[in-house]
């Protein structure tokens, strides 16, 4: 009988009946939080891992303990419920520090993993392109880098775990596995190739900022729906799947609006707690962002309000922290194909600023494209221009940029009155009448 990755046995050859199995990674959740007790995101992160959730357990308390992050009751009473719930792996709800980790493993006896090697395994999992692995390969390097200790038995226990795939996957274990000074010779390896990863986008936009197509960015909360509306907008087939991370990598498709070409990027979601050291490592990613013109906030307003209020604000704060947090944004309600009408419409008074659309449905398209229209609209300025004919690739560039363009061919040349946006105009202050 054949098992698949979440533990599940699956029909055999035979065709024998399929029957529960036990789950290879079983791991109890602990988190320590001023109020609450909802886990589900630490829940549906490791769904997305392929790891099996067997118990939970929350501590109240201002702030983590420093040396053991639970309080040391709470830590025997996770260590008695985790041996009673057979887990194998304890996944703690925020960053530990290397102290609080081995103090955690030695009390419990099981292995600790918190949430950013949570992440950093679906990101590795997740890596298609060399750029891609470059990122997530320096982001575990870094993290790792400061729980390096003794003879590697730290990396020994994880080593462990790796044959299951959980946090500890990726292209970056066998750097890992030498010692500081190697790894420390791969960050900085790493770090050098990004630069020219960095360069190489640097170009890339410099050709886009040359065609002076205004740019709009899909920023928003992982499994938003970001995909899925870029490729409603623009007609493409990116690929699309319904679980966290899905999209690494940036896609850029061109977008038409009543005959004026925009491009149109999906970049890496957002989550809250993002690890920094996915950010840092994916600075050339999130930099496609930061540069837009036009970001477009996407939301899923399929989410509860409480639960969707804390994805705008972790969106908000990662769009802050990576310097896009002043570009001009339109909030996008996705997902409205699930509501009822009342629904809709109490959303409607929630957000009376958003746009509700539908990615798989269509529905709000349209008025998605009047708003971007006028957002752009909102930024340009009233140009009246007298162009020799032998700028005729000038005036076919106007074309392409101008909003609302009017010629008239005279006997001095093309007499044009149109609206660009400000940095374009100013390129043509010598034309202007």
């Amino acid at each position: 009988m054949e098992r698949s990755r979440n533990g599940r046995t699956t029909q055999t050859r035979n065709g024998a009946i399929p029957v529960e199995g036990r789950a290879k990674q079983r791991a109890y959740i602990v988190a320590a939080l001023e109020s609450g007790d909802d886990l589900s995101e630490l829940r549906e992160l490791l769904a997305t891992a392929g790891v099996a959730v067997v118990g939970q357990a929350v501590q109240h308390r201002d702030k983590p303990h420093p040396n053991t992050y639970l309080g040391p009751g709470k830590l025997l009473e996770v260590k008695d419920a985790a041996k009673a719930a057979d887990a194998n792996v304890i996944v703690v709800d925020d960053e530990l520090s290397a102290r609080q980790e081995r103090n955690m493993e030695k009390e419990v006896g099981i292995s600790i993993v918190d949430r950013t090697a949570t992440i950093l395994d679906i990101f590795a999992a997740h890596a298609n392109t060399a750029e891609g692995k470059l990122q997530v390969e320096l982001a575990q390097l870094e993290y790792n880098l400061a729980r390096m200790r003794g003879l590697w038995t730290h990396l020994e226990r994880l080593g462990g775990v790796s044959s299951g795939g959980f946090a500890t996957r990726g292209p970056g274990e066998s750097q890992i596995e030498t010692d500081r000074r190697l790894a420390r010779d791969r960050i900085a390896a790493l770090r050098r190739r990004l630069e020219q990863v960095k360069g190489t986008r640097a170009i890339q936009r410099a050709e886009r900022e040359r065609a002076h197509l205004p740019q709009v960015a899909l920023a928003g909360y992982t499994n938003a729906g970001k995909s899925t509306l870029l490729n409603a907008m623009t007609g493409s087939d990116v690929g699309v799947r319904d679980r966290l991370f899905h999209t690494l990598d940036p896609t850029t498709r061109q977008l038409s609006i009543d005959g004026r070409p925009y491009l149109l990027t999906d970049t890496v979601g957002f989550i809250r707690k993002l690890p920094h050291q996915l950010v840092d490592a994916f600075g050339a990613t999130l930099e496609e962002t930061r540069l837009a013109d036009l970001v477009l906030h996407v939301v899923d307003a399929s989410a509860d309000e409480d639960d969707r209020q804390e994805m705008l604000r972790a969106v908000e704060d990662t769009l802050e922290e990576i310097g896009a947090g002043d570009r001009p944004r339109l909030l996008v309600l996705n997902k409205v194909d699930v509501l009822d009408a009342d629904e809709r419409e109490a959303l409607g008074h929630r957000h009376p600023d958003g746009i509700q659309v539908s990615a798989l449905s269509g529905d709000g398209i349209d008025d998605l494209h009047v708003a971007i229209e006028h957002a752009f609209a909102r930024t340009l300025e009233s140009v009246e221009l007298l162009l020799p004919y032998s700028e005729g690739g000038r005036l076919a560039e106007l074309h392409d940029v101008a909003g609302d363009l009017h010629r008239e061919d005279t006997a001095e040349g093309v007499h044009v009155v149109a609206r660009l946006p400000t940095a374009i105009a100013e390129r043509y202050a010598r034309f202007a009448v």
